[in-house]
């Protein structure tokens, strides 16, 4: 069972993060205990698996970015890692990440490129094949957004 304290920092880490050098400091305000009890309670809660990572969500429209696609390349399994540690070391890519492939889909490693125009994206991803060989690659460019949110486990009424 989860305490009032610790249902409470779960609520409060399911809104936006501001950007800042101390984010946590203005939550643990708002929640009225010390940063450094928030923090302690965030690290229990880890600690348990109730949180497992933080993750970040790109507004990539507000951020001055029109335009983005996926890009899938298919990648030798030995070469795997270093190949995606290379992709998603581009300031240009938000995220990457490997899957296995399926017998009609040979592709098995994703990276999301975001760029002002379409053709930024095309030369970047261009650039990411020339530099890592790796030319066996298909872009899916984003045509609407039909979802963007953040998990919810607990409403803000119930606290």
């Amino acid at each position: 069972m989860l305490t009032d304290l610790e249902q409470k920092v779960i609520l409060a880490l399911q809104r936006d993060l501001e950007v800042r050098p101390r984010p946590f400091l203005e939550m643990a305000e708002q929640l009225g205990i010390p940063e450094a009890e928030l923090l302690a309670a965030i690290r229990s809660l880890m600690k348990q698996g109730y949180i497992r990572r933080f993750g970040a969500t790109l507004r990539h429209q507000q951020s001055g970015y029109a335009a983005n696609v996926l890009v899938v390349w298919r990648v030798p399994e030995s070469d795997l890692s270093a190949i995606g540690k290379k992709l998603a070391a581009y300031r240009e890519v938000s995220h990457c990440y490997a899957r296995p492939p399926a017998p009609s889909w040979p592709y098995n490693l994703y990276s999301m490129i975001h760029g002002k125009t379409p053709e930024d994206c095309v030369r970047t991803a261009a650039r990411m094949s020339a530099e890592t060989g790796m030319a066996d690659y298909q872009m899916l460019f984003s045509e609407t957004e039909l979802k963007k949110t953040t998990m919810r486990y607990f409403k803000e009424s119930e606290q």
